[in-house]
């Protein structure tokens, strides 16, 4: 039998001692306030607004309090478990609003919120405006994206320049690097497959029609003129670019390509030769431009260190929590991806958390807590930590069933049958109120083992 690990028993000891009292922690009162910088992951309802908060969603889980049917589906996040863990009032969203298609009530005016410190939202990323989901992707949601180091400036805009230095100040983001990077690879590799495979196709065709013609030279020519030619015409088909291409082997002599028995086996070969140049290209691509990923990971993690010293350090926090990228690779989003990809993923969380780390050594006040590794033996001891499944999703992602098919859109009328209420993800990469509850506790230990409780 597989001994339980060390970090596991942290959390079961955890998780007893809420058993007996109530509550994780029972803290003298320390801190004025909790401040959040970062992501989805971290997000407390910045896109709760219009038709995602008619649809029952607004935060990254499993959306709203539904512990009458199964006291783990809290509807919260790890934010609001810490809140409460360190008695403190339940954290609100600093900006509210949506920038999305108003014809399907997405689009809701931007709304500062006096006194709310959760400036952590959906999509984000660390200095790059154009996140997740933003309306500059084309996303009919068009999610906010601020970036963590504008969240930082718009708190000290708010707050006159400077932390009091007697809030807890916690720091999460770069998921959306990593995410937003593997999307744009994978539409260049695709484009790059489309565009070679389109070729191989033409140039196979061309060549198999014209190989019966009297003089093949000229009637390549003609016939990779008909093709171009037809496929460059608003409203061509697949069927209307063989067409014209076999008409055109006809008229150059190929009279038995009029068959549909002789060219169809042609257009087979071309089709597979097609599938297999693009399928080259794409990977080609992906393989050529992956090292680029991972360096732009690894200055993304170092920029997030530079973001917490500069500017929360320097402007007087003296309580800064910093979570570590989690094990990225891990998530039902990256496993179903080829292990090349499931590869580069860990790769750029490594570089990332590894430029974070050496950015912020021999900072005092700042707290790095190794979320990297506590995600990553849930994924290897999944039944020490309570978890009943960490390869699927919690929520029910068919568009017909969820509005987004996406957790942001996730309740408990749109879940899988059965008990979820175990699961490690509400979707592809978010954790469900139970992995929440999980992460909170192991700040709170942290954080109560630096001495800050």
């Amino acid at each position: 039998m597989r001994q339980t690990t060390t970090l596991a028993m942290t959390v079961i000891a955890a998780a007893i001692l809420a058993g007996c009292g109530g509550s994780d922690f029972q803290p003298k009162p320390k801190f004025s306030a909790q401040v959040s910088f970062g992501d989805s992951l971290s997000d407390v309802g910045t896109h709760a607004v219009g038709a995602v908060k008619t649809a029952g969603g607004g935060k990254y889980t499993i959306n709203g309090d539904n512990t009458a049917s199964n006291p783990e589906l809290t509807g919260k996040n790890w934010t609001e478990l810490t809140a409460a863990q360190f008695g403190l009032p339940a954290p609100c969203a600093a900006q509210t609003g949506l920038q999305g298609d108003a014809s399907k009530g997405f689009s809701v005016p931007i709304v500062n919120h006096a006194g709310c410190y959760g400036y952590a939202q959906g999509g984000s990323r660390v200095t790059n405006p154009i996140g997740a989901d933003n309306k500059a992707t084309g996303s009919i949601l068009g999610q906010l994206t601020v970036p963590v180091v504008q969240q930082v400036k718009n708190h000290l805009a708010a707050v006159g320049g400077k932390f009091k230095g007697d809030e807890i100040v916690f720091v999460m983001a770069g998921g959306n690097d990593v995410l937003s990077g593997l999307t744009e690879l994978n539409t260049a590799a695709t484009a790059a497959g489309t565009t070679a495979g389109a070729n191989a196709f033409g140039a196979s065709l061309v060549g198999q029609l014209a190989a019966g013609a009297p003089n093949p030279q000229s009637a390549a020519q003609a016939i990779g003129l008909a093709l171009a030619t037809e496929n460059a015409r608003p409203g061509h088909t697949d069927q209307t670019v063989i067409g014209a291409a076999v008409t055109a082997a006809v008229v150059a002599g190929n009279g038995a390509v009029a068959s549909s028995a002789v060219y169809l086996p042609m257009v087979a070969k071309a089709q597979a030769d097609a599938n297999a140049a693009g399928f080259k290209a794409g990977n080609d691509y992906a393989n050529a431009h992956g090292a680029d990923l991972v360096k732009a990971l690894a200055q993304a993690g170092a920029e997030l260190a530079v973001i917490v010293k500069s500017q929360i350090v320097a402007n007087g926090a003296k309580y800064i929590v910093v979570n570590n990228l989690p094990d990225v690779a891990t998530t039902p989003s990256v496993t179903a991806q080829s292990p090349s990809i499931q590869a580069l993923t860990a790769n750029m969380v490594k570089v990332f958390n590894d430029a974070l780390a050496a950015g912020l050594a021999g900072e005092t006040t700042v707290l790095l807590i190794d979320v990297f590794t506590f995600s990553h033996d849930q994924a290897l001891n999944p039944a020490a930590y309570g978890f009943t499944n960490t390869k699927d999703t919690a929520c029910d992602l068919s568009p017909a069933k969820n509005l987004l098919s996406s957790s942001l859109t996730c309740n408990g009328s749109n879940l899988k049958a059965g008990d979820v209420s175990h699961y490690e993800f509400a979707d592809g990469v978010h954790p469900t109120p139970f992995g929440n509850k999980l992460l909170a506790r192991y700040v709170g230990d942290k954080v109560a083992a630096k001495g800050w409780l």
